[in-house]
């Protein structure tokens, strides 16, 4: 078990450092300005149609991509198929080695295969930073110069990389999707009552997600945390964690879950006890979340525009081979929208469209 106290206070070596030097993205621009104008023209380029490349480039572009997909949240799946359908899209000649792996429990694997990727001399690395080993190995590509990286999963640039950052940081607001579903799950408990806090692991998820959702109940003196868990993105974690907290505390009212895996291990916890008057939040409105609030086992979630990073990573790319590097902004975030257990299904209908517009129906699982 972990208290909120451990995790957002005082945290050991690199998770302190790593966590007190994220900068959002509204201080980013106040100190970057030129930013501003630059995101909004990549944004109205990843909208719009593709525009396909006039000549071809004198070899084919190696990238290669190190994802911790294998979970239930098809988010990262679907990253892939969307970057590879732009790609196509623009005519742009590429060569793809995607390396896979678990959350957090596969860092050691995670490193190994940065090394093999690295050995293949890419033009482009996809990595992500969820897990605090990730620094270390980010900063060994960011001291090399080559290959050009795009960190994934990511909008909040780290102060410490600001002389020498990656090529590109891409995701969606993990800040700006906690506090459309802490607003919602906050007034849906009328401001008050008890709540378990199910974190993914040490690092930038947890930080981000479950530290804003911390933050916004700590607004309110009649809402109380009463338990709190690193679970490694596992869902029997989750699980054994959301049943010890009922025992412990049956006026439990609210549960934030981090990720998608996590709350389905919280949800299948509440079912089982009958406790489905306990609110519970998915987080990235995946195949699986739509699925589990079309039953009534969720009752909100924050919708990623999910395919719109993978049509950002290769416009990037797109921009680059054009000569228009320097237009390339430092951070692309997608939309966002909050769904909630009362939202009619032809507006759900509606955003997965848009969500999913190039990785297709289930087309990613």
């Amino acid at each position: 078990m972990l208290t909120a106290a451990i995790l957002m206070g005082a945290l050991p070596g690199e998770a302190a450092r790593a966590s007190s030097h994220y900068v959002p993205i509204d201080d980013y621009l106040a100190r970057h300005p030129e930013q501003q104008a630059l995101m909004a023209d990549f944004s109205t380029r990843v909208q719009s149609p593709a525009m396909p490349l006039s000549a071809s480039p004198r070899r084919t572009l190696r990238i290669a991509v190190i994802y911790p997909s294998l979970q239930s949240s098809d988010y990262w799946r679907r990253s892939l198929s969307s970057f590879e359908a732009r790609l196509e899209q623009l005519r742009i000649p590429y060569d793809l080695k995607t390396f896979m792996s678990r959350p957090s429990v596969d860092v050691d694997l995670q490193a190994r295969q940065l090394a093999t990727a690295l050995q293949w001399r890419p033009d482009y690395l996809v990595f992500t930073l969820n897990a605090v080993p990730h620094l270390r190995m980010i900063e060994r590509v960011l001291a090399l110069g080559s290959p050009r990286l795009i960190l994934q999963n990511i909008t909040t640039p780290l102060a410490d990389w600001e002389a020498d950052p990656p090529f590109m940081y891409v995701g969606f607001d993990h800040v700006q999707g906690t506090r459309l579903i802490a607003d919602w799950m906050l007034e849906q408990a009328g401001h008050q009552g008890k709540y378990l806090m199910l974190y993914f692991s040490p690092g930038y998820i947890s930080r981000m997600r479950g530290g804003t959702f911390a933050d916004e109940a700590a607004r309110y003196p009649k809402v109380e945390e009463v338990d709190a868990y690193y679970t490694d993105g596992d869902p029997d974690k989750a699980y054994r964690a959301t049943l010890k907290t009922l025992q412990e505390h049956p006026d439990l009212k609210m549960i934030f879950a981090n990720s998608t895996d996590v709350a389905l291990g919280a949800l299948r916890a509440l079912r089982e006890t009958d406790r489905m008057d306990v609110l519970l939040n998915g987080w990235g409105g995946g195949a699986s979340e739509l699925e589990a609030l079309e039953d009534g086992g969720l009752d909100v979630t924050a919708m990623r525009m999910n395919d719109e990073n993978g049509i950002a990573m290769a416009e990037a790319i797109h921009m680059a081979l054009i000569g228009q590097v320097m237009r390339v902004p430092d951070i692309f975030a997608g939309d966002i929208a909050l769904i909630t257990r009362d939202t009619p299904p032809e507006e759900i209908e509606r955003l997965e469209r848009m969500a999913f517009r190039l990785s297709g129906d289930g087309e990613a699982d």
